[in-house]
């Protein structure tokens, strides 16, 4: 029997994050599908939207909570710096990241190059255009503080890398991404760093 359930899709970059934290946690997870908007999916997420995490009793929405959830749960390697400022630059990080990064990166960019013409639609090129330099300006903000850390929030990876490692490697697979993550060499030997880690194989989604 697995340590937690999550309910959501592999592709996804929240629910990616999450199993990347279960990962490197060392526990067990189930990934279970779920129908989009329907009353089981409500009963588990007001908002309906994904990942969502079970554990016994306890059930849980929003990457960030359930990340901070299983980084005080179970034992293994912390997933937070150890100092109440490292605690709060991480938070930091992942407040700008769901508010801006998923924002300008995958929702302006990502889906509408990825996701929207494998259902069948067509990208808003005028929307991907505006978005494009608010990526840069996003990148370029990690990139600056990755000159100074090995990781985000410090020396050590948090749940901060883990919200933003899918997000930049997407950007790295569309045509956009040559613009947004060009001459961010910090920010590049950063994702090279998380994607060497077990996590991101053990998690990533099939091609």
């Amino acid at each position: 029997m697995s340590d937690i359930t999550l309910y959501g899709f592999p592709a996804s970059s929240y629910t990616w994050s999450a199993r990347m934290a279960a990962e490197e946690k060392g526990i067990s997870h189930d990934l279970e599908p779920i129908e989009f908007g329907s009353d089981a999916h409500k009963a588990l997420h007001p908002f309906a939207k994904i990942p969502i995490m079970t554990h016994g009793e306890v059930t849980l929405y929003e990457t960030a909570a359930i990340c901070h959830y299983i980084d005080q749960t179970f034992d293994g390697a912390s997933l937070a710096p150890a100092s109440a400022a490292g605690q709060a630059n991480m938070l930091q990080w992942n407040s700008a990241i769901v508010d801006y990064y998923y924002d300008w990166c995958t929702k302006r960019i990502v889906i509408q190059r990825l996701v929207v013409p494998n259902r069948g639609g067509t990208p808003d090129e005028d929307m991907i255009a505006d978005a494009v330099p608010h990526a840069r300006h996003c990148m370029a903000v990690a990139d600056e503080a990755l000159k100074s850390s090995a990781y985000l929030a410090g020396d050590e990876p948090s749940t901060a890398d883990f919200l933003l490692t899918p997000i930049a490697n997407y950007m790295g697979a569309v045509p956009e991404g040559e613009t947004v993550m060009e001459g961010l060499s910090a920010l590049a030997d950063w994702l090279a760093r998380m994607q060497a880690r077990p996590s991101f194989a053990l998690t990533a989604p099939s091609p």
